[in-house]
């Protein structure tokens, strides 16, 4: 049987989450993943920012970081170069990594640097206060939206895509299943992976935008979210006020650190 606890730092628990937040649903397939991959605790990088999914690297025994808000990308960027073998992952949450980690976020899809990103998605700030993010959806309530969001939402999995991001797929905590295997499609990729994961935030998010509880939001999930190859058969009015999930970039094109090396040894190539 799967030991998660083998991947855990025991000693750091319990942990901060609110009871019914999927930051743990997410946290237990990013392990299966790695686990899945037969990557060793030492191979392994995690970097974060700040805010609830970024406790994320304090619970795992791997080699760690937990950085400033918006940065994360910036520090894995920085490891990445230095020790291009290991597998780099960040964890971001919506606003940490679309909000002031945006410019970042599009500038390593750009360079398609070999990094998985994991963005718990949330639509929410879940630990600073509960103010809207890029991700909260038109017309939802947050503490610096009283009288609703009039803004327009990002689609950060469309937004990576566009950015050129190698691979992006998209998960929910309903669907926890599925996710270890998208986590681990983005590992294996080579080059910047996203994978979005819509999580439920019962307290910020679910108490503000009248949902009983945690099993309201989950059910959300279920009822919204269409499987891509479904989703290719359905019309725009179909799918309205709905999501795709699954693998929506599978592709390939030079990635960063190759590209990089490349250049060191042509630098250093007596002409």
């Amino acid at each position: 049987m799967f030991d998660y606890g083998y991947y855990l730092r025991k000693e750091k628990f319990p942990h901060i989450w609110c009871a019914g937040c999927g930051d743990g649903t997410v946290l237990k397939a990013m392990l299966r993943a790695i686990h899945n991959l037969q990557l060793s605790k030492d191979e392994v990088v995690v970097v974060s920012g700040i805010g609830c999914s970024s406790r994320t690297p304090g619970y795992v025994d791997f080699n760690t970081l937990h950085t400033t808000h918006g940065r994360a990308l910036t520090f894995a960027t920085g490891i990445k170069l230095s020790k291009p073998h290991l597998k780099v992952i960040v964890v971001s949450g919506d606003g940490d990594g679309t909000a002031i980690g945006g410019n970042h976020f599009i500038h390593a899809a750009r360079r398609n640097i070999d990094i998985t990103m994991i963005l718990y998605n949330n639509y929410i700030y879940g630990m600073t206060g509960g103010q809207a993010s890029p991700t909260t959806p038109l017309g939802a309530f947050a503490s610096t939206a009283p009288y609703g969001s009039i803004e327009s939402n990002f689609n950060v999995s469309r937004l990576a895509e566009a950015a050129g991001a190698t691979f992006v797929a998209r998960g929910t905590a309903y669907h926890a299943a599925q996710l270890d295997r998208l986590i681990e499609k983005g590992i294996r990729n080579k080059g910047f992976s996203l994978i979005e994961v819509i999580v439920q935030c019962p307290t910020a998010f679910g108490r503000r935008n009248r949902y009983r509880n945690t099993l309201d939001m989950l059910h959300w999930q279920k009822e919204h979210a269409v499987p891509v190859q479904v989703a290719a058969k359905m019309s725009p009015e179909e799918m309205n006020g709905k999501f795709t999930t699954g693998v929506l970039v599978d592709k390939s094109r030079p990635e960063f650190t190759d590209l990089y090396e490349q250049l060191i040894d042509r630098v250093r190539t007596p002409r």
